[in-house]
Order: C-alpha cells, then sequence, then structure tokens
C-alpha cells in the first residue's frame, strides 16, 4: 500500500508542477503530454501481460500507468484527448508486440527492447 501512496504523490506533484508550466504557454505540453501518453499505453500493455504471467505485479503496475493518465489529463488541453488517446493506443500494440515477441519466442532483443521503453517511463517519474 505504501508504494500505491508514493506513486499516487507522486503523479499528483508532477501533474501540478506540468500544469504549472503548461500555463505558461500552449505548445508547451505537447510533448510532455505525448511522452506521457506513450507511457501510460506502454504500462497498459505491460499490466494486460502481466495479467497474463504475474497477477500480483499487475496491480502496482496498473497505479503506475493511472498515475501517468493523470499526468496526461494535467497537461493536455480538451481539444488534445482524441490525439493523446492515439499516441497511448499506438505504443500499447507496439508494446503488446514487443512483450508478446518476448515472452513467447524468446526473443531476447524485443526483453531488452520492452524494459528499455519502460525504464524510461519510469525515469520520467523517478522510478528507478
Amino acid at each position: 500500500m505504501r508504494n500505491a501512496q508514493m506513486v499516487r504523490a507522486l503523479g499528483k506533484s508532477l501533474a501540478a508542477f506540468i500544469l504549472g508550466s503548461y500555463l505558461t504557454g500552449p505548445g508547451a505540453a505537447d510533448p510532455l503530454a505525448r511522452e506521457f501518453a506513450l507511457c501510460a499505453g506502454r504500462y497498459s500493455a505491460l499490466v494486460e501481460h502481466q495479467w497474463l504471467v504475474d497477477g500480483l505485479a499487475s496491480e502496482a503496475t496498473a497505479l503506475t500507468r493511472d498515475a501517468f493518465v493523470q499526468m496526461i489529463e494535467a497537461v493536455s488541453p480538451p481539444d488534445l484527448a482524441r490525439k493523446a488517446l492515439h499516441w497511448r493506443i499506438e505504443a500499447k500494440v507496439a508494446q503488446a508486440a514487443l512483450l508478446s515477441r518476448a515472452w513467447t519466442a524468446g526473443d531476447a532483443v524485443a526483453a531488452e527492447r520492452s524494459a528499455q521503453l519502460l525504464q524510461a517511463c519510469a525515469d520520467l517519474i523517478g522510478q528507478s
């Protein structure tokens, strides 16, 4: 439970910081919104993968995914919502493909790339 509370608090703090940055200019949030959407998609794919192979881990992963969703909402103007959803779905499909190849085919390259992408997202929110 303590990790869940930390993730939520971190998500809210980062969202507040980013929202402040967003208010300085409308174009400033787009790169952040895209990164957060990509990470939310990647973590969504990981949650679904973990449901199949490691159910307990999926709960913590879902909290991280939810933190990214909150950050998307904090930095995105309403007219960017459709685009953010598009980015999120694209990233989810790509991550799911990597996870599938890594798990079913034992593809070490896919496993490494999947881990790199997820680590880049974790680094965004200080999880290492």
